[in-house]
């Protein structure tokens, strides 16, 4: 799913050579994006939201054409490793049992591979007609964007899980990266007020999360965390400035929620104006 990608295309869509056929599900980039993604090879399918559900990755489940009923999704800064293919290949070999696999996602950062720190688990690839991505209160959210949350789809059936990993390499600026992380805070913020985060996933990652949002000084938690608990100080610099960066998502999302909640209680616009 794209927009704007022509920094990270390329090497997404090198690193997916060894699979049988690639969409590239394009919302009217402006930099090339598809016309790359059409040169290495991807089938180009434009999109554009309509502002309601189903948003793009049901769409994609619901409209592409797929040979087969298993679908792998992979951001346009993202690589599939040798090792993650190797693991497909492995699961493969039988037909699955379960309606989708969580898949480990690794960073680069500051163009440094980590070792260590924090890494994220989603439920990347997916049996079409057993996974489906639920309906959400945040249509309203300001900056909402056409693609879903930070949420899990709803399984009907077990998920396993893979080896290997997805590198997450995002080859823009830093001004996109946080661009994108302080809209996702806006909707973090938002859905925390509302429902809670928690309400949108299952099992060990429900509580999980229920209990990281009653944390005080969350967002101290999260740098000690990836830096100290996962070891990120032995990846240096990047390691440091990434654990910052994670601290601060969730200062910032704490915040937004702060200032969000007062400014309705008192009658006015978030953080005190008007």
């Amino acid at each position: 799913m794209t927009r704007d990608e022509a920094a990270n295309i390329g090497e997404c869509l090198a690193s997916l050579r060894g699979f049988r056929r690639v969409f590239v599900v394009d919302s009217g980039s402006a930099d090339g994006t598809a016309a790359l993604a059409a040169h290495g090879g991807a089938t180009v399918v434009p999109y554009r939201w309509d502002g309601r559900y189903p948003k793009k990755k049901q769409w994609c489940l619901d409209n592409l054409p797929f040979a087969g009923d298993w679908v792998l999704f992979v951001d346009a800064d993202e690589r599939v490793t040798p090792a993650l293919e190797a693991a497909l290949r492995r699961a493969f070999a039988t037909p699955p049992d379960c309606a989708a696999f969580w898949i480990e996602g690794r960073y680069v950062f500051l163009g440094r591979r980590l070792r260590f720190g924090h890494r994220n688990a989603k439920l990347a690839l997916l049996h079409r007609r057993r996974a489906r991505f639920p309906v959400q209160d945040d249509l309203a959210v300001g900056r909402m964007w056409e693609v879903e949350g930070h949420y899990q789809p709803k399984l009907d059936g077990p998920a396993g899980r893979l080896g290997g990993w997805l590198w997450h390499d995002d080859r823009k600026p830093l001004f996109a990266w946080f661009d994108r992380h302080n809209r996702y805070t806006d909707w973090a913020a938002a859905m925390e007020r509302r429902s809670g985060l928690a309400a949108h996933e299952a099992g060990h990652r429900r509580l999980a999360k229920a209990v990281v949002a009653r944390l005080p000084l969350r967002g101290l938690l999260a740098f000690l965390h990836s830096y100290v608990w996962r070891l990120g100080l032995l990846d240096g610099g990047p390691g440091f400035h990434f654990a910052v960066a994670r601290g601060v998502y969730y200062w910032q999302a704490g915040l937004k929620r702060r200032a969000e909640t007062e400014g309705r209680h008192r009658g006015g616009a978030p953080g005190g104006a008007g």
